[in-house]
């Protein structure tokens, strides 16, 4: 695992599915048979080694008579299965009553329908495998709940007009994004924009943004480069990236005008 928090929730969850199968006097066939599993998965669970999916603590817990005690533990798992980054983003985000997002090379993040999301994990080099290409667009899937959560955050995108025209796996792939982000567009509390390619002035050169206000009215930046994320707390230095983002959001097309766009985007796509 590539932190100790996600290595220690495993290493318990396993300690607790060796110990109630060992009381149940089951092998580890014995029980991978039980609950529809091979051995080998049920040898690395319990070596804290493999993250167990839902159905696999529901069945072993019925299986092994623990009383829910297995089960109970989908959420700590779940938890556990998400990169430590993107935790920590997702705490951010959660604490979060405005967030605001400038997108240069791909639709951003919150915005981007799941298969949009692999398209993206299929391409990084080096290359992921399958099973973390699932970990990765399941983790960026919920951090979604940012837009159902109550009480709503305002949330704010500039997406530039490239990402709506690269066709990242795919013309079908690119035409429901597009259709996603007409739907997210009808939200409330939701503004999209996009930057114009030929706008003259850009004050978004230096490359992808976001900005998040928290409910105690401290404002935090963060950003990302090839290898790696910082999150931005200086005042001085988060104070540019608002004056920044402000004029991104000033020099791109109106959230009503960005719909237009969009709409006439899919056009060109059929």
């Amino acid at each position: 695992m590539e932190d100790e928090e996600s290595e220690a929730v495993l290493k318990t969850v396993g300690r607790q599915v060796k110990m109630w199968r060992e009381s149940a006097g089951m092998t580890q066939p014995e029980l991978g048979a039980a609950i529809g599993y091979g051995e080998d998965l049920v040898s690395s669970v319990e070596r804290g080694r493999r993250i167990p999916k839902p159905d696999f603590l529901d069945k072993a817990d019925e299986v092994l008579g623990a009383g829910g005690k297995i089960a109970t533990m989908k959420v700590d798992v779940e938890r556990a299965r998400y990169p430590k980054k993107v935790r920590d983003l997702a705490r951010l985000e959660d604490e979060a009553v405005e967030l605001g997002a400038y997108a240069g090379h791909h639709i951003h993040g919150l915005l981007q329908t799941p298969e949009y999301a692999r398209a993206l994990y299929a391409m990084r080099r080096p290359a992921f495998t399958e099973e973390e290409v699932d970990r990765y667009v399941s983790a960026r899937m919920a951090r979604k709940a940012v837009f159902d959560r109550v009480p709503r955050a305002q949330l704010t995108f500039v997406q530039e007009e490239v990402t709506l025209r690269r066709p990242l796996g795919g013309r079908m792939v690119l035409r429901q994004q597009l259709e996603h982000l007409l739907e997210i567009e009808q939200l409330r509390h939701v503004e999209i924009q996009v930057m114009p390619t030929a706008r003259e002035d850009h004050a978004g050169m230096a490359g992808s943004l976001r900005l998040l206000k928290l409910r105690d009215g401290k404002t935090l930046g963060h950003l990302e480069a090839q290898l790696h994320s910082r999150l931005v707390s200086e005042p001085r230095d988060v104070q540019v990236l608002e004056m920044r983002y402000g004029m991104i959001r000033a020099q791109a097309l109106t959230p009503r005008e960005s719909l237009a766009f969009i709409e006439k985007v899919m056009g060109e796509e059929t």
